[in-house]
């Protein structure tokens, strides 16, 4: 990892067809279209945008609220689990009635409840090599808060081979780390060429996670997803961003495209999904932390 400045992302936002607001967009989005960076135009990129959450636990709950609340129009939400009454210390989308529902539709129907501008098409199965490139191709940004390595290099490769930008979140009992890869400006493969042995790194439920940590990690992520659908301020593209929450501190470590790795580098290996599974050492995984 380069520890040095590298150069930050300008976030582009996509070229879309102007929309009109009626009176209840302009009552309900009006903190939105008052500050000069959004305004109108933007709050229109917002409605006209389309996002794939990956996992619909920890970070996918800050991730489907504030997303649906902030006007993104389309939200797709892939998790194939079921909500557990041990799921509720931290998953804040789920309540006490969900359990035993699927995830997916859950916070789908949150998100519709919130905001009925909001289209949220739940994926109720797990992504998959044979999947991932059909699901991820229809939307603009990618949000990987699954809690399971077999999934994360599948959904980086996947967006590495599409060309889209994925904004990354991952924690572990009291810390957290966010960053966005953007096309050719490195992967997560170039921050974890390899993943660690089986083991190695505990589960939730063997390690344990502070209930309100995937609060702030996820919300941290929801910045980075509205700032690349707005086309406003610097992403945390070359950078990973990681929260102790013991000490509450914020250290930032910079990265640069690893000119060997075998997605996004100049020379790939990988030009199509692969058997994650088999390259992490496990078997089945989840998808919601």
């Amino acid at each position: 990892m380069d520890k040095k400045s590298s150069t930050r992302q300008q976030a582009t936002p996509p070229e879309r067809p102007a929309r009109t607001f009626d009176e209840d967009q302009m009552q309900r989005y009006s903190r939105h279209i008052v500050l000069p960076e959004i305004g109108g135009i933007g709050q229109r990129s917002l409605l006209d945008g389309k996002v794939l959450i990956v996992g619909a636990g920890g970070l996918g709950s800050p991730l489907v609220l504030y997303l649906a609340a902030a006007g993104v129009g389309r939200l797709g939400i892939v998790d194939s689990d079921v909500v557990e009454l041990s799921n509720l210390q931290r998953q804040v989308v789920h309540r006490t009635a969900d359990v035993g529902r699927a995830k997916a539709e859950v916070a789908a129907e949150a998100a519709r409840l919130l905001n009925p501008d909001v289209v949220a098409m739940p994926y109720a199965e797990r992504l998959t090599s044979a999947n991932a490139l059909g699901v991820i191709a229809g939307y603009d940004v990618v949000v990987d808060a699954s809690d399971n390595f077999p999934t994360r290099y599948l959904v980086n490769d996947a967006c590495v081979l599409l060309g889209k930008p994925l904004v990354y979140g991952a924690v572990y009992r009291f810390d957290g780390q966010v960053s966005v890869f953007a096309p050719g400006q490195g992967c997560y493969r170039c921050l974890f060429p390899r993943p660690p042995e089986p083991g190695m790194i505990p589960s939730c439920a063997e390690g344990g996670v502070l209930g309100a940590l995937p609060g702030v990690i996820g919300t941290i992520q929801a910045m980075e997803v509205l700032k690349i659908l707005l086309g406003k301020g610097q992403t945390l593209a070359g950078r990973l961003l990681a929260f102790d929450g013991l000490s509450t501190e914020f250290r930032e470590l910079s990265y640069v495209r690893d000119p060997d790795c075998p997605v996004c580098g100049d020379r790939p290996s990988v030009t199509e999904p692969i058997d994650y599974e088999a390259f992490c050492g496990l078997g089945a995984a989840a998808t919601g932390r």
